[in-house]
């Protein structure tokens, strides 16, 4: 190998090294900051092959896809002047790069520092005017979107960031008054049960009451028909009693003796004393009743 070709080859490795150390590549995922000497003299924020002065300029490049601030527990202060812990979350995505640059240094973790701040910035704002039940019940939605609203025109033009979603993960309250709550709740609870039981005795009252009522009619009618069924089976029983008489005289006055016969000795510790010659015992003595 002579001086020549080894030159060549040592141009070649140069414009090399040259190529790669100045020429980077942007993803869809990216957006960058190009320095010059640590200042910022462009933003890349389609994706491509670039190139920049070795050695004079340094790429910095972020996460242009959505991020999550996730708030460590803040103790704030409703319109009851009652502390409540609230635990959030924020969506996030840079918006324009260079500011988001030159308010956190390039620094992520400033970013999210930052954007905490001004998170729980608009929660006291919100939480300040408003009761415990308001912040926990149906409009916790419309609330969410109103700070969301509000955090993203801040957050753009302080930090160059979107903000796309903010949330409450969870609400507490401070032990100091979480006992206090707890038995007022209680005490609610119980005067609600309280209530309840009153009104399940009065609608128990009632239904008994009405019960009774419909037994007595029941059985007042039922001792109606009973009396009418009765009253219309003696007077048919009479009437037969009648006809049979009318027939036959005499073979009514047997039968009746047979009953009377059969009632009054059912049982063989019965005793009666009765006249021999009475006319009970008429047909004992002659079966013709003679």
């Amino acid at each position: 190998m002579n001086n020549k070709t080894l030159g060549i080859i040592v141009v070649l490795l140069l414009g090399i090294l040259l190529v790669s150390s100045s020429a980077f590549v942007v993803k869809e995922t990216e957006k960058a900051v190009l320095l010059r000497f640590g200042e910022l003299v462009r933003t890349y924020t389609e994706p491509g092959l670039h190139f920049k002065i070795p050695f004079a300029e340094k790429l910095r490049k972020f996460d242009a896809r959505i991020q999550t601030v996730d708030s460590s527990p803040v103790r704030m202060l409703n319109s009851e002047n009652k502390f409540m812990m609230v635990d959030s979350y924020a969506k996030y995505r840079i918006s324009d790069v260079s500011k988001f640059y030159i308010a956190t240094r390039g620094d992520q973790r400033n970013a999210v520092r930052l954007l905490s701040e001004r998170v729980n910035d608009q929660l006291r704002n919100q939480f300040g005017v408003r009761d415990l039940h308001e912040v926990v019940s149906g409009e916790r939605d419309e609330l969410m979107a109103e700070i969301t609203k509000n955090l993203n025109k801040v957050a753009q033009g302080d930090l160059g960031v979107e903000v796309i979603d903010v949330r409450v993960k969870r609400i507490d309250l401070p032990p100091e008054v979480s006992e206090s709550v707890f038995q007022r709740m209680r005490a609610g609870r119980e005067l609600e049960a309280r209530d309840h039981r009153a009104k399940g005795q009065e609608a128990s009252e009632r239904i008994k009451a009405n019960a009774d009522r419909q037994k007595v009619v029941i059985e007042s009618e039922a001792y109606r028909q009973a009396e009418e069924l009765r009253g219309a089976g003696d007077a048919e029983a009479a009437a037969i009693y009648a006809a049979a008489y009318t027939k036959n005289p005499e073979f009514y006055r047997f039968t009746r003796s047979l009953q009377a016969y059969r009632e009054s000795f059912r049982s063989k510790s019965d005793m009666m004393l009765v006249d021999p010659d009475s006319e009970f015992f008429r047909y004992l003595k002659d079966p013709k009743g003679q």
